[in-house]
């Protein structure tokens, strides 16, 4: 008996310290056990944000995704979290921080192998803020707006291009670069007929001709043409309306100004001198002025073949 609980009594000793042993091969030390949880930490944050974009909780997952990128603002995760921050608060209608979010992510990661994304979606932050809110509510006429974000997208698309030709976003700016040209090219035409109903001839030239040499292939070329026609005409440039004319005629002679002779028929338009206090404080409902006959510009004998970006003008 007396030898039984000898042995008990060494083998206790023995059986603690493997228990020990047994205890840190299965939990780990101290510091593993710490990395562990921090690297769960990270993806149950990540997995939390990713969760929220599914169900469209964006607010929520722009929070998530900036308190990951606070906690751990190094390695993989930290610089999705930056990325995806692009997105949600896009999709949050939080355009500027989107915006914001884009370009620190081209300052912090330029080399990185989705910057692409953050320049496109950059341009495309820009392009919602220059819609705007009631743009969203109602149809309203952009190219009768402020177009500075409108030229400021179009710029950071063409960037984009320029530095990601074959990127899988490529074909999508670029479809989206010919509405925000054409936009561009209509706001011009809007600023030239501006200037025509206050008898600013040369300012309505300038800008009907700005129009044709850099928006040449828009539909609103056209009545660009047709403008600096006119403007000339009225300024006393013979020539220069004559041979802006054949180029009308030569590439738009369905344009709806001809008449059945060929001849450019214009509208006049009513101009604010003529208007009574009346009229405008009546918003044009009462005593409304007599419209002036309609401006009648025959077409020229020959039509040469004159391109229309290369417009001449008198010296």
């Amino acid at each position: 008996m007396q030898k039984a609980r000898t042995r008990a009594t060494r083998l206790t000793p023995l059986l603690f310290a493997s228990m020990l042993l047994a205890g840190c091969a299965l939990f780990g030390t101290e510091e593993d056990t710490e990395a562990l949880d921090a690297t769960s930490t990270r993806q149950m944050l990540y997995e939390a944000a990713q969760r929220s974009l599914r169900t469209g909780n964006f607010s929520d997952s722009v929070t998530r995704l900036q308190r990951l990128e606070a906690r751990y603002p190094f390695g993989p995760y930290a610089e999705q979290a930056q990325l995806e921050l692009i997105y949600a608060n896009y999709m949050a209608w939080d355009i500027e921080a989107a915006r914001t979010a884009a370009d620190r992510f081209i300052r912090l990661h330029p080399q990185h192998p989705n910057v692409d994304y953050a320049y496109y979606m950059r341009g495309l932050a820009a392009t919602a803020r220059s819609r705007g809110v009631l743009n969203r509510l109602f149809a309203i006429d952009e190219s009768k707006r402020d177009v500075t974000t409108v030229r400021q997208a179009f710029n950071d698309f063409d960037e984009f291009l320029k530095l990601f030709p074959s990127s899988e976003y490529a074909r999508d700016a670029r479809q989206r670069m010919i509405h925000l040209r054409n936009v561009l090219a209509q706001s011009e035409v809007h600023v030239a007929t501006w200037y025509m109903s206050r008898g600013a001839y040369v300012a309505a030239a300038n800008r009907a001709r700005y129009a044709i040499e850099n928006y040449s292939q828009t539909p609103a070329a056209p009545d660009a043409l047709a403008i600096l026609v006119e403007s000339s005409w009225k300024l006393g440039l013979t020539e220069t309306a004559n041979d802006t004319l054949r180029v009308l005629a030569l590439n738009y002679p369905e344009y709806r100004g001809f008449d059945e002779s060929g001849n450019l028929v214009l509208a006049a338009a009513i101009q604010n001198r003529d208007r009574s206090w009346m009229n405008m404080v009546t918003f044009g409902l009462l005593d409304r002025p007599e419209t002036p006959p309609p401006l009648r510009i025959r077409q020229p004998e020959q039509v040469s073949a004159v391109s229309p970006s290369a417009t001449p003008t008198d010296s």
